[in-house]
């Protein structure tokens, strides 16, 4: 009888160790190592007929054809913008975010759109089939139906077996898979548990073969970690042709979901949704539903024009200053980069001779976007100054580029795409950085109002004629 040993795999990065360490050496993570047991090559049963290796043939680039990989067009044009045009027959989605953000309810309603003309099989590890119908009728419920109409085409079934989700694609042939979530899915060849390194790993890499042979678009439901990332080692989003995040504040109504990676589309694409009784409902003007709750010559608002893959998207940053009897201020940012805050506040205080040192700086995004590229420097510090000053910033401006360490504004990318933005939701002017040489031509719909300077800057923005200090 062959003997049966042990070994420790990190389920951070998938390290693989001999014996138990508290702290994983190579990403550092504590307790994240956790024993699984090896089986025996005696006793390994022998591969499957589904793979690639058993398929490859090699052929004249010139003689292969791509009519089979056309998109499959949706009526969700905010996730078809997202994955590129459209679904890839043979291609893998990961979908990942946090808990109760909307991940199941939006493949549902995708898997309820494409199952008119395709077949499509839902496999759940976390719920019963009750349950998805019961999602699936407040989503097909209208006002004029008493009983939803069910798309035939559509298959639902509560399993976690590999090997029995791979006979039901044998039976039925689907052209779409959906599985929530590839967490719960397990291999019986291997003895360590579900949601583990090796687990996840291999059951992902044989849904891919399975795509890759027979044509047939995966989606997969990822876990995600208290850091944000989805759960599992890095591999697994490499095995994937696209990695999908489902962002939001739950507490809020609006969803984003971003392409962190995409083999058929462009990166960092954003689809905006708002939750509602029937699931998500897409939002083709995010720019108007950001600011639909503005106030007008408010002190401490200002108007940032940011990009979002290829969508310029208009935001308001709201600044507050207050007063602290304490000696170390603090700083606090809400859809912002901290570090990005910082040096914001330091070219201020420095460059500009403002007394930030003695109040506390609180800065906010509207909608629960979260903005990461510095072409909001400008429209924060305006919101920091326009609060300290009690002086509101012009309401018919946005505010466009970098602040530098030195105090001068420094040009961003897509300028041309952001003011066509800012002209077409109705604003008249545009502070931005001086314009570069060899650069595209700006529109002429809108006010250009040019600065070299953050003190310049600050001065246009204004409404009074206050000087900056």
């Amino acid at each position: 009888m062959p003997k049966t040993r042990t070994q420790f795999v990190c389920q951070q990065c998938g390290r693989v160790s001999a014996k138990d360490l508290g702290r994983c050496p190579q990403c550092d993570s504590w307790n994240s190592m956790v024993e699984e047991i090896v089986p025996s090559t005696a006793t390994k049963p022998p591969a499957s007929g589904i793979g690639l290796s058993l398929r490859s043939n090699p052929q004249r680039l010139s003689q292969i054809t791509t009519d089979i990989d056309e998109r499959w067009p949706l009526a969700m044009d905010e996730f078809a913008r997202v994955l590129g045009g459209g679904i890839v027959p043979g291609s893998m989605i990961l979908l990942g975010g946090d808990p109760g953000i909307g991940k199941s309810t939006l493949v549902l309603q995708l898997a309820l759109e494409l199952a008119g003309e395709h077949a499509v099989l839902y496999v759940s590890g976390e719920e019963s089939e009750r349950q998805i119908k019961m999602r699936a009728a407040r989503l097909l419920r209208t006002f004029s139906q008493k009983e939803p109409l069910y798309p035939d085409k559509l298959f639902v079934v509560t399993e976690t077996n590999l090997e029995n989700i791979t006979a039901h694609i044998n039976a039925i042939k689907p052209r779409l898979l959906i599985v929530d979530s590839i967490q719960t899915t397990t291999n019986s060849e291997l003895g360590s548990s579900a949601g583990s390194v090796s687990q996840v790993r291999e059951c992902a890499s044989n849904f891919r073969e399975i795509a890759k042979t027979t044509h047939l678009a995966v989606i997969l439901i990822g876990h995600v970690t208290k850091e944000g990332a989805i759960a599992g080692p890095k591999v697994l989003e490499h095995i994937v042709d696209t990695v999908l995040y489902l962002e939001g504040d739950r507490y809020q109504s609006y969803r984003l979901l971003r392409s962190v990676k995409n083999r058929f589309g462009a990166t960092s694409e954003v689809g905006v949704f708002e939750m509602g009784d029937r699931g998500m409902v897409e939002v083709s003007n995010p720019s108007e539903a950001f600011l639909a709750e503005r106030m007008v010559n408010a002190p401490g608002s200002a108007i940032a024009v940011t990009m979002e893959g290829t969508r310029p998207i208009l935001v308001e940053i709201q600044g507050l200053t207050s007063h602290t009897p304490f000696g170390n201020p603090r700083r606090t940012p809400n859809g912002v980069d901290f570090n990005r805050l910082l040096l914001t506040v330091a070219v201020l205080t420095r460059r500009l001779g403002l007394k930030l040192n003695e109040q506390d700086v609180f800065v906010n995004v509207i909608g629960g976007l979260k903005v990461g590229e510095p072409a909001a420097d400008l429209a924060v510090a305006a919101a920091i100054m326009s609060s300290i000053r009690n002086t509101p910033v012009r309401a018919d401006t946005v505010l466009i580029g970098e602040i530098g360490l030195s105090g001068e504004i420094r040009m961003v990318n897509q300028m041309p795409a952001r003011l066509r933005e800012a002209a077409r939701i109705g604003f008249t002017s545009a502070i931005v950085p001086c314009r570069l040489p060899r650069t595209d031509p700006w529109p002429e719909d809108i006010q250009i109002l040019e600065s070299r300077s953050l003190r310049q800057a600050l001065d246009q923005a204004m409404t009074s004629n206050l000087k900056v200090a």
